[in-house]
């Protein structure tokens, strides 16, 4: 068997290089310690993220909209933006699992299908598909509407299909219902039990107001795993890490947590330059060589070298 049989000989017993980031995600999900997902939106974030440690990335649909397109969560980035960006994200750390925000699955069960495997083939971890109508919002604004409960259903139907069609494919399927807002949790329990039954393996519950909603979620959806989606401002609580763990959820995703402090850092970077005409006082003695570092450029140099390249020997 060679690497171009899609297994990788004597690497966690030859799994097919699309299963491997999945498989380590469902071994996390096994054990019993909480499952810490920052937010990333590009490159940078991604790799401090790795920097500091974290096993386990999100990749925020809020954040790549904002990013790549400069706009809000509102339904106007594409599948091939997300696509783009999850490709990128993934592949800068292939065994870190990566879980990515799919919307709406982006269409009918054809486009959903087409979403999951595209993630599948970019090395994604798990995804999650929502029950709100194609023109969906943020999960944190008001205004929400939901799509039928059956459509929901053929959303998760389907991603589970292709899931099944690429082998050895075991990408984590994530059911999110945004049906508390406007609908209660009776509502939202209903779609969320209705998505397990469908074959989804994990359930989010989209802007808990408060502590017991999420001990109360925990409980329902027994023994389905409960992600927990905590950001700043939100109609979450500011939850931390400890009270996620201390009410029993297995994910805890801070989608913004490289976004919004980006925002700050290079505001106060533009107005420094405009009052000292200078970027020294924000650079904080980081040269272009020490920044490529930061971008891993001494795993590029060692890529070269290990080919017989000079190119780089000095830099």
């Amino acid at each position: 068997m060679t690497p171009r049989d899609g297994l990788v000989p004597g690497t966690d017993n030859d799994i097919p290089v699309v299963q491997r980031p999945a498989h380590r995600l469902r071994e996390l999900l096994s054990n019993d310690d909480l499952i810490i997902a920052p937010g990333v939106y590009d490159g940078i974030s991604a790799r401090l993220a790795l920097q500091a440690g974290f096993s386990t990335l999100y990749m925020s649909g809020a954040s790549t909209t904002a990013s790549m397109l400069g706009q809000p969560d509102l339904a106007i980035a594409t599948q091939n933006d997300f696509i783009q960006n999850a490709t990128m994200i993934a592949g800068i750390s292939p065994q870190t699992p990566l879980i990515c925000d799919a919307d709406t699955g982006f269409g009918g069960p054809i486009m959903v299908a087409r979403t999951v495997d595209a993630y599948i083939r970019a090395g994604v971890a798990g995804l999650h598909i929502e029950d709100q109508v194609q023109s969906k919002r943020c999960g944190h604004l008001l205004g929400k509407e939901l799509a039928p409960l059956p459509e929901f259903i053929g959303r998760i139907r389907a991603a589970v299909a292709a899931r099944a069609k690429i082998s050895g494919s075991d990408i984590v399927i994530i059911a999110r219902t945004d049906a508390l807002q406007g609908q209660g949790m009776d509502e939202a329990m209903k779609r969320l039990k209705a998505a397990v039954a469908a074959g989804a393996d994990v359930a989010f519950l989209e802007g808990v107001r408060n502590r017991e909603e999420v001990a109360y979620t925990v409980e329902a959806v027994k023994p389905t795993p409960l992600l927990l989606n905590i950001v700043h401002g939100g109609s979450t609580p500011d939850f931390t890490v400890e009270d996620a763990k201390a009410l029993g959820v297995k994910i805890a995703i801070f989608p913004l947590i490289s976004a919004v402090p980006a925002i700050h850092g290079i505001r106060a970077a533009l107005e420094s330059l405009k009052t000292t005409g200078s970027d020294v006082p924000t650079a904080l003695g980081m040269g272009p060589k020490q920044f490529f570092e930061v971008m891993g450029l001494e795993e590029v140099m060692k890529v070269d070298c290990q080919a017989g390249g000079v190119a780089y020997h000095e830099i």
